[in-house]
Protein backbone atom coordinates (compact mmCIF):
# COMPACT_ATOMS: atom_id res chain seq x y z
CA UNK A 1 0.00 0.00 0.00
CA UNK A 2 1.33 3.43 -0.95
CA UNK A 3 2.06 6.31 1.39
CA UNK A 4 1.04 9.96 1.47
CA UNK A 5 3.78 12.57 1.64
CA UNK A 6 3.05 13.07 5.35
CA UNK A 7 3.40 9.32 6.00
CA UNK A 8 6.73 9.29 4.13
CA UNK A 9 8.07 12.20 6.18
CA UNK A 10 6.93 10.57 9.42
CA UNK A 11 8.59 7.27 8.48
CA UNK A 12 11.86 9.03 7.62
CA UNK A 13 11.93 10.90 10.96
CA UNK A 14 10.54 8.29 13.33
CA UNK A 15 12.51 8.16 16.60
CA UNK A 16 10.06 6.11 18.65
CA UNK A 17 6.50 4.80 18.59
CA UNK A 18 5.24 4.38 22.17
CA UNK A 19 1.74 3.43 20.94
CA UNK A 20 0.35 2.57 17.48
CA UNK A 21 -1.10 6.07 17.17
CA UNK A 22 1.66 8.14 18.81
CA UNK A 23 4.86 8.85 16.92
CA UNK A 24 7.94 10.69 18.18
CA UNK A 25 9.76 12.41 15.33
CA UNK A 26 13.21 13.91 14.94
CA UNK A 27 12.85 17.59 14.06
CA UNK A 28 14.85 19.35 11.33
CA UNK A 29 13.93 22.94 12.24
CA UNK A 30 12.74 24.43 15.54
CA UNK A 31 11.57 28.00 15.01
CA UNK A 32 11.18 30.50 17.83
CA UNK A 33 9.71 33.99 18.28
CA UNK A 34 9.38 36.38 21.20
CA UNK A 35 5.75 35.74 22.12
CA UNK A 36 5.71 32.00 22.89
CA UNK A 37 9.40 31.09 23.30
CA UNK A 38 10.30 33.19 26.39
CA UNK A 39 7.81 31.13 28.43
CA UNK A 40 9.60 27.96 27.35
CA UNK A 41 13.02 29.51 28.02
CA UNK A 42 12.21 30.63 31.56
CA UNK A 43 10.67 27.25 32.40
CA UNK A 44 13.74 25.39 31.12
CA UNK A 45 15.95 27.72 33.15
CA UNK A 46 13.86 27.09 36.29
CA UNK A 47 14.28 23.34 35.78
CA UNK A 48 18.04 23.61 35.37
CA UNK A 49 17.80 22.58 31.71
CA UNK A 50 18.97 25.70 29.91
CA UNK A 51 20.31 23.83 26.88
CA UNK A 52 19.60 23.53 23.16
CA UNK A 53 19.86 20.31 21.13
CA UNK A 54 21.48 21.83 18.02
CA UNK A 55 22.29 25.51 17.50
CA UNK A 56 22.16 25.07 13.72
CA UNK A 57 18.61 23.72 13.72
CA UNK A 58 17.09 26.48 15.86
CA UNK A 59 15.94 29.65 14.07
CA UNK A 60 14.98 32.73 16.09
CA UNK A 61 13.22 36.00 15.28
CA UNK A 62 11.63 38.93 17.08
CA UNK A 63 8.61 39.65 14.92
CA UNK A 64 5.35 40.36 16.72
CA UNK A 65 6.02 43.63 18.52
CA UNK A 66 9.07 45.16 16.92
CA UNK A 67 10.45 47.54 17.97
CA UNK A 68 9.07 46.89 21.46
CA UNK A 69 6.13 49.13 22.40
CA UNK A 70 6.42 48.97 26.22
CA UNK A 71 8.41 47.44 29.08
CA UNK A 72 6.59 44.10 28.92
CA UNK A 73 7.28 43.50 25.23
CA UNK A 74 10.85 44.79 25.68
CA UNK A 75 11.34 42.18 28.39
CA UNK A 76 9.99 39.42 26.16
CA UNK A 77 12.41 40.46 23.43
CA UNK A 78 15.31 40.65 25.89
CA UNK A 79 14.68 37.11 27.19
CA UNK A 80 14.79 35.76 23.63
CA UNK A 81 17.75 37.93 22.63
CA UNK A 82 19.85 36.96 25.65
CA UNK A 83 19.00 33.27 25.17
CA UNK A 84 19.97 33.32 21.48
CA UNK A 85 23.28 35.02 22.28
CA UNK A 86 23.98 32.77 25.27
CA UNK A 87 23.66 29.66 23.14
CA UNK A 88 25.36 31.22 20.10
CA UNK A 89 22.39 30.62 17.82
CA UNK A 90 23.63 32.12 14.55
CA UNK A 91 20.26 32.34 12.81
CA UNK A 92 18.81 35.03 15.08
CA UNK A 93 17.06 37.96 13.43
CA UNK A 94 16.84 41.05 15.62
CA UNK A 95 15.48 44.53 14.90
CA UNK A 96 16.60 45.79 11.50
CA UNK A 97 17.10 42.29 10.14
CA UNK A 98 13.86 40.73 11.35
CA UNK A 99 10.60 39.99 9.62
CA UNK A 100 7.44 37.92 9.89
CA UNK A 101 8.61 34.44 10.93
CA UNK A 102 6.70 32.46 8.31
CA UNK A 103 8.02 34.73 5.56
CA UNK A 104 11.64 35.29 6.57
CA UNK A 105 12.53 31.66 7.40
CA UNK A 106 11.52 30.28 3.96
CA UNK A 107 13.15 33.31 2.36
CA UNK A 108 16.45 32.34 4.03
CA UNK A 109 16.23 28.80 2.65
CA UNK A 110 15.68 27.12 6.03
CA UNK A 111 12.76 24.95 4.83
CA UNK A 112 13.29 22.02 2.47
CA UNK A 113 11.16 19.19 1.06
CA UNK A 114 10.84 16.29 3.48
CA UNK A 115 11.67 18.38 6.54
CA UNK A 116 9.91 18.33 9.90
CA UNK A 117 9.32 21.83 11.26
CA UNK A 118 7.82 23.01 14.56
CA UNK A 119 7.14 26.34 16.24
CA UNK A 120 5.03 27.69 19.07
CA UNK A 121 2.81 29.38 16.50
CA UNK A 122 -0.33 27.99 14.88
CA UNK A 123 0.54 29.24 11.38
CA UNK A 124 3.69 27.13 11.20
CA UNK A 125 1.63 25.07 8.72
CA UNK A 126 2.70 27.69 6.13
CA UNK A 127 5.97 25.84 5.54
CA UNK A 128 4.20 22.76 4.24
CA UNK A 129 4.16 24.63 0.92
CA UNK A 130 7.69 23.28 0.42
CA UNK A 131 6.69 19.65 0.83
CA UNK A 132 7.56 19.66 4.52
CA UNK A 133 5.54 18.59 7.55
CA UNK A 134 5.22 21.79 9.56
CA UNK A 135 3.04 22.22 12.63
CA UNK A 136 2.33 24.64 15.43
CA UNK A 137 2.86 23.25 18.94
CA UNK A 138 2.29 24.16 22.59
CA UNK A 139 4.84 25.36 25.15
CA UNK A 140 5.68 21.93 26.60
CA UNK A 141 6.32 20.45 23.15
CA UNK A 142 8.40 23.51 22.27
CA UNK A 143 10.56 22.97 25.37
CA UNK A 144 11.14 19.34 24.41
CA UNK A 145 11.93 20.39 20.84
CA UNK A 146 14.51 22.94 22.02
CA UNK A 147 16.04 20.51 24.49
CA UNK A 148 15.91 17.21 22.60
CA UNK A 149 15.07 17.95 18.98
CA UNK A 150 12.00 15.71 18.98
CA UNK A 151 8.23 16.15 19.02
CA UNK A 152 5.29 13.77 19.44
CA UNK A 153 2.49 13.65 16.87
CA UNK A 154 -0.49 11.44 16.14
CA UNK A 155 -0.17 9.09 13.18
CA UNK A 156 -0.99 11.33 10.20
CA UNK A 157 -4.26 11.14 8.33
CA UNK A 158 -4.58 13.21 5.20
CA UNK A 159 -7.36 14.95 3.32
CA UNK A 160 -6.50 15.17 -0.37
CA UNK A 161 -7.77 18.42 -1.89
CA UNK A 162 -7.60 18.57 -5.69
CA UNK A 163 -7.97 22.04 -7.19
CA UNK A 164 -8.76 22.18 -10.88
CA UNK A 165 -9.89 24.76 -13.41
CA UNK A 166 -8.40 28.17 -14.11
CA UNK A 167 -8.33 31.12 -11.73
CA UNK A 168 -9.82 34.27 -13.22
CA UNK A 169 -7.89 37.53 -13.13
CA UNK A 170 -8.61 39.16 -9.78
CA UNK A 171 -8.95 35.82 -7.96
CA UNK A 172 -6.02 34.52 -5.93
CA UNK A 173 -4.79 31.79 -3.61
CA UNK A 174 -6.36 33.66 -0.67
CA UNK A 175 -9.76 33.37 -2.32
CA UNK A 176 -9.18 29.66 -2.96
CA UNK A 177 -8.33 28.85 0.65
CA UNK A 178 -11.19 30.95 2.04
CA UNK A 179 -13.58 29.05 -0.21
CA UNK A 180 -12.12 25.70 0.90
CA UNK A 181 -12.47 26.66 4.58
CA UNK A 182 -16.05 27.77 3.95
CA UNK A 183 -16.92 24.31 2.64
CA UNK A 184 -14.79 22.30 5.09
CA UNK A 185 -15.70 24.47 8.14
CA UNK A 186 -13.31 25.36 10.96
CA UNK A 187 -13.43 21.79 12.27
CA UNK A 188 -13.43 19.98 8.94
CA UNK A 189 -9.75 19.07 8.93
CA UNK A 190 -9.12 18.68 12.67
CA UNK A 191 -5.99 16.58 13.31
CA UNK A 192 -5.58 16.06 9.58
CA UNK A 193 -2.96 17.06 7.04
CA UNK A 194 -4.45 19.02 4.13
CA UNK A 195 -2.68 17.94 0.94
CA UNK A 196 -3.18 20.38 -1.95
CA UNK A 197 -2.77 19.00 -5.47
CA UNK A 198 -4.03 19.59 -8.99
CA UNK A 199 -3.34 21.80 -12.02
CA UNK A 200 -4.13 25.04 -10.18
CA UNK A 201 -1.52 24.23 -7.52
CA UNK A 202 1.03 23.26 -10.17
CA UNK A 203 0.75 26.76 -11.67
CA UNK A 204 0.97 28.58 -8.32
CA UNK A 205 4.09 30.40 -7.18
CA UNK A 206 5.69 29.51 -3.86
CA UNK A 207 4.16 32.68 -2.40
CA UNK A 208 0.68 31.52 -3.38
CA UNK A 209 1.30 28.02 -2.05
CA UNK A 210 2.42 29.51 1.26
CA UNK A 211 -0.80 31.54 1.41
CA UNK A 212 -2.79 28.36 0.82
CA UNK A 213 -0.96 26.29 3.45
CA UNK A 214 -0.88 29.17 5.93
CA UNK A 215 -4.62 28.94 6.51
CA UNK A 216 -4.87 25.15 6.82
CA UNK A 217 -5.04 25.67 10.58
CA UNK A 218 -8.21 27.73 10.10
CA UNK A 219 -9.95 24.53 8.97
CA UNK A 220 -8.49 22.71 11.98
CA UNK A 221 -5.67 21.15 9.96
CA UNK A 222 -2.40 20.16 11.61
CA UNK A 223 -0.54 21.11 8.47
CA UNK A 224 -1.08 22.11 4.87
CA UNK A 225 1.22 20.53 2.30
CA UNK A 226 2.06 20.73 -1.42
CA UNK A 227 4.16 18.40 -3.57
CA UNK A 228 7.68 19.83 -4.12
CA UNK A 229 8.35 20.41 -7.82
CA UNK A 230 10.22 22.67 -10.24
CA UNK A 231 8.61 25.77 -8.69
CA UNK A 232 9.92 24.67 -5.28
CA UNK A 233 13.38 23.87 -6.64
CA UNK A 234 13.60 27.22 -8.47
CA UNK A 235 12.72 29.11 -5.27
CA UNK A 236 15.29 27.13 -3.26
CA UNK A 237 17.98 27.05 -5.94
CA UNK A 238 20.23 29.76 -4.38
CA UNK A 239 20.42 27.57 -1.25
CA UNK A 240 20.66 24.10 -2.84
CA UNK A 241 22.76 24.73 -5.95
CA UNK A 242 25.85 23.21 -4.31
CA UNK A 243 23.90 20.05 -3.44
CA UNK A 244 22.63 19.27 -6.95
CA UNK A 245 24.32 19.33 -10.35
CA UNK A 246 21.24 20.85 -11.96
CA UNK A 247 17.72 22.06 -11.27
CA UNK A 248 16.35 18.99 -13.05
CA UNK A 249 18.22 16.65 -10.71
CA UNK A 250 16.86 18.52 -7.70
CA UNK A 251 13.31 18.20 -9.05
CA UNK A 252 13.83 14.47 -9.60
CA UNK A 253 15.12 14.06 -6.05
CA UNK A 254 12.15 15.97 -4.64
CA UNK A 255 9.80 13.39 -6.14
CA UNK A 256 10.69 11.02 -3.31
CA UNK A 257 8.43 13.28 -1.25
CA UNK A 258 5.40 12.89 -3.51
CA UNK A 259 2.40 10.90 -2.36
CA UNK A 260 2.11 7.50 -4.03
CA UNK A 261 -0.71 6.98 -6.55
CA UNK A 262 -2.20 4.26 -4.32
CA UNK A 263 -1.90 6.21 -1.06
CA UNK A 264 -4.94 5.97 1.21
CA UNK A 265 -6.66 9.18 2.33
CA UNK A 266 -9.13 9.94 5.11
CA UNK A 267 -11.11 11.97 2.59
CA UNK A 268 -10.76 13.26 -0.97
CA UNK A 269 -12.28 16.53 -2.17
CA UNK A 270 -12.22 18.30 -5.54
CA UNK A 271 -12.75 22.02 -6.13
CA UNK A 272 -13.22 23.58 -9.57
CA UNK A 273 -12.24 27.24 -9.20
CA UNK A 274 -12.98 28.38 -12.75
CA UNK A 275 -16.06 30.33 -11.64
CA UNK A 276 -14.72 31.34 -8.22
CA UNK A 277 -15.30 34.97 -7.24
CA UNK A 278 -13.13 36.91 -4.79
CA UNK A 279 -14.03 35.79 -1.27
CA UNK A 280 -14.45 37.66 2.03
CA UNK A 281 -15.32 36.71 5.62
CA UNK A 282 -18.36 38.27 7.26
CA UNK A 283 -18.53 37.02 10.85
CA UNK A 284 -16.11 35.95 13.56
CA UNK A 285 -15.00 32.59 12.18
CA UNK A 286 -12.77 31.89 9.16
CA UNK A 287 -15.45 29.63 7.65
CA UNK A 288 -18.03 32.43 7.58
CA UNK A 289 -17.24 33.35 3.99
CA UNK A 290 -19.22 34.92 1.16
CA UNK A 291 -18.62 35.96 -2.43
CA UNK A 292 -17.38 39.52 -2.25
CA UNK A 293 -20.32 40.74 -4.36
CA UNK A 294 -22.62 39.75 -1.48
CA UNK A 295 -20.72 42.16 0.81
CA UNK A 296 -20.62 45.06 -1.66
CA UNK A 297 -20.89 48.42 0.11
CA UNK A 298 -19.96 47.24 3.62
CA UNK A 299 -18.14 50.28 5.11
CA UNK A 300 -14.61 49.97 6.51
CA UNK A 301 -12.39 52.15 8.68
CA UNK A 302 -9.02 50.53 8.07
CA UNK A 303 -7.24 48.43 5.47
CA UNK A 304 -4.30 46.26 6.48
CA UNK A 305 -2.03 44.60 3.94
CA UNK A 306 0.69 42.32 5.32
CA UNK A 307 1.13 39.31 7.64
CA UNK A 308 2.41 35.76 7.17
CA UNK A 309 -0.52 35.17 4.84
CA UNK A 310 -0.19 38.04 2.38
CA UNK A 311 2.82 40.25 3.03
CA UNK A 312 5.18 38.93 0.35
CA UNK A 313 6.29 40.72 -2.81
CA UNK A 314 3.65 38.96 -4.95
CA UNK A 315 0.97 40.31 -2.60
CA UNK A 316 2.32 43.86 -2.71
CA UNK A 317 2.52 43.79 -6.49
CA UNK A 318 -1.07 42.58 -6.60
CA UNK A 319 -2.38 45.39 -4.42
CA UNK A 320 -0.31 47.97 -6.33
CA UNK A 321 -2.26 47.08 -9.50
CA UNK A 322 -5.31 48.62 -7.87
CA UNK A 323 -3.60 51.49 -6.03
CA UNK A 324 -1.49 52.86 -8.87
CA UNK A 325 -2.60 56.42 -9.71
CA UNK A 326 -5.44 56.21 -7.18
CA UNK A 327 -6.03 57.60 -3.68
CA UNK A 328 -7.61 55.77 -0.77
CA UNK A 329 -10.96 57.04 0.47
CA UNK A 330 -11.02 59.94 2.94
CA UNK A 331 -12.86 57.77 5.46
CA UNK A 332 -10.28 54.98 5.33
CA UNK A 333 -6.76 54.60 6.70
CA UNK A 334 -4.41 52.17 4.99
CA UNK A 335 -1.49 50.32 6.57
CA UNK A 336 1.12 48.29 4.69
CA UNK A 337 3.64 46.07 6.46
CA UNK A 338 5.98 44.25 4.05
CA UNK A 339 6.71 40.84 5.56
CA UNK A 340 10.52 41.01 5.50
CA UNK A 341 13.31 43.55 4.89
CA UNK A 342 13.99 41.82 1.56
CA UNK A 343 10.36 42.28 0.50
CA UNK A 344 10.52 45.92 1.63
CA UNK A 345 13.73 46.54 -0.34
CA UNK A 346 12.39 44.85 -3.43
CA UNK A 347 9.17 46.86 -3.22
CA UNK A 348 11.25 50.04 -2.94
CA UNK A 349 13.29 49.12 -6.01
CA UNK A 350 10.16 48.34 -8.03
CA UNK A 351 8.45 51.59 -7.03
CA UNK A 352 5.70 49.76 -5.16
CA UNK A 353 6.30 51.54 -1.85
CA UNK A 354 5.86 54.87 -3.64
CA UNK A 355 2.56 53.66 -5.14
CA UNK A 356 1.30 52.78 -1.66
CA UNK A 357 2.49 56.04 -0.13
CA UNK A 358 1.14 58.16 -2.98
CA UNK A 359 -2.22 56.44 -2.49
CA UNK A 360 -2.20 57.44 1.19
CA UNK A 361 -0.98 54.28 2.92
CA UNK A 362 1.16 54.31 6.04
CA UNK A 363 4.10 51.96 5.42
CA UNK A 364 5.52 50.29 8.53
CA UNK A 365 8.49 48.03 9.22
CA UNK A 366 8.03 44.24 8.90
CA UNK A 367 5.98 43.05 11.88
CA UNK A 368 3.12 40.74 12.89
CA UNK A 369 1.83 43.39 15.30
CA UNK A 370 -1.49 44.42 13.77
CA UNK A 371 -2.61 40.87 12.91
CA UNK A 372 -3.14 39.89 16.54
CA UNK A 373 -3.96 43.33 17.87
CA UNK A 374 -0.64 44.08 19.58
CA UNK A 375 0.79 47.03 17.63
CA UNK A 376 0.97 48.92 14.32
CA UNK A 377 -2.75 48.99 13.52
CA UNK A 378 -4.90 48.02 16.51
CA UNK A 379 -8.62 48.73 16.02
CA UNK A 380 -10.87 50.75 18.32
CA UNK A 381 -14.17 49.28 19.50
CA UNK A 382 -16.69 49.14 16.66
CA UNK A 383 -14.11 49.76 13.93
CA UNK A 384 -14.01 47.59 10.82
CA UNK A 385 -10.88 46.41 9.05
CA UNK A 386 -10.45 44.90 5.60
CA UNK A 387 -7.43 42.71 6.21
CA UNK A 388 -5.15 40.30 4.35
CA UNK A 389 -4.45 38.42 7.58
CA UNK A 390 -5.71 34.94 8.50
CA UNK A 391 -8.06 35.29 11.49
CA UNK A 392 -11.27 37.20 12.05
CA UNK A 393 -11.95 36.14 15.65
CA UNK A 394 -13.94 38.61 17.74
CA UNK A 395 -11.48 41.28 18.88
CA UNK A 396 -8.57 39.74 16.99
CA UNK A 397 -7.14 43.09 15.87
CA UNK A 398 -8.42 45.02 18.87
CA UNK A 399 -11.19 44.71 21.46
CA UNK A 400 -14.56 45.22 19.81
CA UNK A 401 -13.07 45.50 16.34
CA UNK A 402 -14.36 43.58 13.32
CA UNK A 403 -12.09 41.98 10.71
CA UNK A 404 -13.05 41.00 7.17
CA UNK A 405 -10.44 38.67 5.64
CA UNK A 406 -9.72 39.05 1.95
CA UNK A 407 -6.98 39.07 -0.68
CA UNK A 408 -4.53 41.96 -1.23
CA UNK A 409 -6.43 42.89 -4.42
CA UNK A 410 -9.72 43.05 -2.54
CA UNK A 411 -8.16 44.97 0.36
CA UNK A 412 -6.65 47.55 -2.00
CA UNK A 413 -10.00 47.97 -3.75
CA UNK A 414 -11.71 48.45 -0.37
CA UNK A 415 -9.16 51.12 0.53
CA UNK A 416 -9.90 53.07 -2.64
CA UNK A 417 -13.67 52.83 -2.31
CA UNK A 418 -13.96 53.08 1.47
CA UNK A 419 -16.10 49.95 1.50
CA UNK A 420 -15.89 46.29 0.48
CA UNK A 421 -16.10 45.95 -3.28
CA UNK A 422 -15.27 43.54 -6.09
CA UNK A 423 -11.65 44.32 -7.04
CA UNK A 424 -12.21 43.12 -10.61
CA UNK A 425 -14.13 46.33 -11.30
CA UNK A 426 -10.94 48.32 -10.63
CA UNK A 427 -8.51 46.22 -12.66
Amino acid sequence: MGKTIAEKIFAAHLRDKPTPENMILDIDVVMCHEITTPIAITDLEARGMDRVFDTNKIKVVIDHVTPSKDSKTATQAKILRDWARRHKIKDFFDIGFNGVCHAIFPEKGFIRPGYTVIMGDSHTCTHGAFGAFAAGIGTTDLEVGILKGVCAFLKPETIKITIKGTLADGVSAKDVILNIIKKLTVNGATNKVMEFVGPVIDKMSMESRMTLCNMAIEAGGTSGICMPDQVTAQYLWPFIKDEYESLEIAVKDFKQWHSDPDAVYAKELTFDVSDLEPQVTYGYKPDEVKDITAMEGTPIDQVYIGSCTNGRIEDLRSAARILKDRKIADTTRGILSPATPQVYSQALEEGIIKIFMDAGFCVTNPTCGACLGMSNGVLAEGEICASTTNRNFNGRMGKGGIVHLMSPLSAAAAAVKGHITDPRKLL
